[in-house]
């Protein structure tokens, strides 16, 4: 399992603009130190080369040096310029995500500031807009490159159980070999064109409007045993392990009571419990696919009832940690909920949500894990307040090893959370002072929450505005 992560602050680019422009400004200041030591050394040279009949050794090196010095400013020079023009590259990728954005909103206003930006960057740069298109046309390509090399050795590995063929003549090897390659080939190309017609779509890509119709089912939480004890996570892979996994619990929620009298809760949201279609279990397909047809599902709805019951109130502050269909509900959470979601941690999400400069969004996924790829690749913005990261790490184990939980199991996102704790990245700071802030609570109140689906019952029919918690 690779232990490669990648950290960038949000985005498709993971480049840092202004670092490249500070950069430059340093190898324009580089240039200009050597262009007066030069100056210096032209005048020494001219003394030195009067007397050239006792000091011809020193002229030659004078010259030599002289020569040295006009070279590095010059690399100077076209090492700054390249990192400007480099930065306004990355700028109008962005810039060319958020024009997109505005236009698709209806913000005529913001489209034509970004517009305005665009074009002085392109009177600038005039081959930079080029260039961006190139690296976004990258992207829509290479971004599920891990997907299609697993999915390409699965077809070969189901191609080449044709090899039985082998034992009846050289015909039957011909036959096993072209089954591997062609079931390779139609495993990569399928899903090449799957994650692509994904990422075009953009349906996992939520933006800040995004808003979910009321839901159709009746839903009942009610209190259960928590599975561990109540104290502030240390870490974000103690976070990521609090999530409710094997058990009854589908939803945890802790309150946190501050000196002054003041509560901030967490809720751990899990993710999909059950493949059926219906029934009882509030975190199934069902719930799954009202989520991506944007209605309230009965694990949204369960959800906020469950933050409610354990104090809640319209406004209060959550810090919003899910998991694969809890990643789901706690961006729409995010998006379109009561509270004032402050922080919002995903893990394997199929979606990613715009949710603005208000929220602290972290976002985890691996590359090889087909549910985060239905994101596309996420926004090719950045999204979220200042400190906002997302992290990538392929699960593959190129030792070929068989066994491991998968790329899209939470314990595998627990391993990648205890990575990103080791890691001495300052963009992980924010996430980190979310975190000290928790541990400065004087008490800490935890409930976890069952949930189930009321058979036959649908809100039209009970009357009901949501879920409920029996007395």
């Amino acid at each position: 399992m690779s232990d490669d992560l990648e950290i960038r602050g949000g985005g498709a680019i993971a480049v840092d603009t202004d670092t490249l422009r500070m950069t430059a400004a340093r190898f324009v200041t580089a240039a200009a130190g050597l262009e007066a030591i030069a100056h210096r050394l032209g005048s020494l040279h001219n003394m030195l080369f009067v007397e050239r009949d006792v000091a011809a050794g020193a002229v030659s090196a004078a010259s030599v040096l002289s020569t040295r010095l006009s070279e590095s400013m010059a690399d100077a020079t076209m090492i700054a310029g390249s990192l400007r023009e480099a930065a306004g590259v990355y700028e109008l990728v962005e810039l060319n995500a958020q024009h997109a954005a505005a236009v698709n909103a209806g913000d005529g206003v913001s489209a034509a500031r970004i517009q305005r930006h665009r074009t002085e960057l392109m009177r600038e740069f005039p081959d930079a807009m080029e260039a961006a298109r190139i690296l976004e046309l990258e992207r829509t390509i290479m971004w599920p490159s891990d997907l299609v090399r697993s999915a390409t050795e699965t077809g070969m590995d189901a191609g080449g159980l044709l090899e039985i063929l082998e034992k009846v003549g050289p015909w039957g090897r011909t036959i096993a070999d072209v089954g591997g390659v062609v079931g390779g080939a139609v495993g990569g190309l399928g899903t090449i064109v799957a994650a692509t017609a994904v990422g075009i779509g953009g349906w996992g890509r939520l933006p800040q409007n995004a808003t979910l119709a009321p839901g159709r089912d009746e839903v009942v939480v009610h209190p259960v045993a928590p599975t561990r004890a109540g104290s502030a996570p240390t870490s974000l892979a103690s976070a990521a392990s609090r999530m409710p996994g094997a058990g009854d619990s589908r939803v945890r929620v802790e309150k946190y009571v501050s000196r002054d009298g003041t509560a901030q809760f967490a809720v751990y949201v899990s993710g999909t419990r059950s493949a059926d279609v219906g029934g009882r279990e509030a975190w199934d397909m069902a719930s799954n696919s009202d989520l991506v047809l944007g209605r309230k599902s009965a694990s949204y709805q369960a959800t906020v009832a469950a933050l409610e019951d354990a104090g809640a109130r319209p406004g209060d502050t959550v810090h919003a940690f899910g998991h694969s269909q809890g990643a789901m509900i706690t961006a729409h959470l995010a998006l379109d909920g009561p509270f004032d979601v402050q922080t919002l941690v995903s893990l394997g999400s199929p979606v990613e949500a715009d949710v603005g400069d208000g929220t602290l969004a972290v976002s985890m996924r691996h590359t090889d894990d087909a549910v985060a790829a239905l994101a596309g690749g996420g926004h090719a913005a950045g999204v979220g307040a200042p400190g906002s990261i997302v992290v990538e790490r392929s699960t593959y184990d190129p030792t070929g090893v068989a066994g491991g939980p998968g790329p899209h199991a939470l314990e595998s996102y627990i391993e990648t959370a205890a990575l990103v704790d080791d890691s001495t990245d300052p963009r992980v700071d924010a996430v980190r002072a979310v975190l000290d802030d928790l541990a400065s609570a004087t008490r800490v109140e935890v409930t976890e929450y069952g949930a189930e689906r009321v058979p036959g019952v649908s809100l039209s029919s009970s009357g009901g505005a949501g879920s409920r918690t029996p007395s």
